[in-house]
């Protein structure tokens, strides 16, 4: 059974799960699922996982993203991004300097409020689900983090810039907050992922033109972590859930290979030995 993980560029006006669709049926593939969804608006970078892969899913989930963005000052819409409805608009009576210093200070740590359309759930269901009935919810903000924002090009009452940013920032939600600080209002225009963790948008092939040759494999996925061999008994009682005592202090996840050399699972260590958490 084939495993591994694609890197698709996902053009604009289609779903992440109809990208999943896609491919599972292309390729006949039992297990599929994307690694941090992209709006349907939004183009660039879609990490797919293929069979075992999904399982390690969740270590990429919780990689930094980077992407380029264009912010349209002077329009709001319900959706902070430019497939809503317009529910205010404004002259935009500012200069470059104070909207690149405006958004600035996004810099850094933060709490986010969520857009009230967005996937996450309130009582199991979606956020979009409730706004779509015209009920509010109250959200709670989030801590995120803005890494960094370069390349900034403005030509009002456009904004558009690099942001590299942790896991769960909505950058919707930037273009709404960068609105409501210069107080004209404005909504994400246009947004494509350019990377996520060592992955690149560069590296990425279109829907039609994937093909399982561009499978990555577990083993090269997570090349970057360190690695451990364990003998042939202390692979067995690894591979069998059971903590090892081991002579290694390492704090970090570690790719973990059994006697035979062969790419087994990450493992680390914990408070009772060495323990797998993802067995390939």
């Amino acid at each position: 059974m084939i495993s591994g993980f694609l890197l698709v560029n996902k053009d604009p006006g289609i779903t992440s799960s109809r990208v999943v669709q896609i491919l599972k049926k292309k390729f006949n593939l039992n297990k599929v699922g994307h690694l941090g969804t992209l709006d349907p608006m939004a183009s660039g970078l879609l990490i797919i996982a293929i069979n075992r892969a999904t399982k390690f899913a969740s270590l990429l989930l919780q990689s930094e993203k980077s992407y380029r963005a264009e912010v349209t000052l002077g329009i709001q819409t319900d959706t902070d991004d430019a497939e809503g409805e317009i529910i205010s608009s404004k002259d935009v009576n500012i200069n470059k300097s104070e909207a690149e210093g405006a958004l600035l200070t996004f810099l850094g740590e933060s709490d986010q409020l969520p857009p009230n359309y967005s996937a996450l759930k309130h009582k199991g269901k979606p956020m979009y689900k409730y706004a779509r009935d015209g009920i509010k919810i109250e959200k709670e903000a989030r801590k995120i983090s803005i890494k960094s924002i370069q390349n900034i090009e403005i030509d009002l009452p456009i904004v558009s810039f690099d942001i590299k940013c942790s896991k769960g920032t909505y950058i919707r939600s930037i273009a709404r907050d960068l609105g409501l600080m210069l107080n004209c209002g404005a909504h994400l225009s246009n947004l494509i992922r350019t990377s996520q963790e060592k992955f690149m948008l560069s590296d990425a092939c279109s829907i039609d033109d994937i093909n399982l040759e561009k499978l990555i494999s577990l083993e090269n996925a997570f090349e970057d972590l360190d690695f451990v061999q364990l003998n042939e008994r202390d692979s067995t009682a690894f591979l069998h859930g059971r903590s090892i005592k081991t002579d290694f202090d390492h704090a970090h996840l570690l790719r973990v290979y059994d006697a035979k050399n062969q790419f087994i699972a990450i493992g680390k260590n914990t408070s009772t030995g060495f323990k797998h958490e993802y067995l390939v």
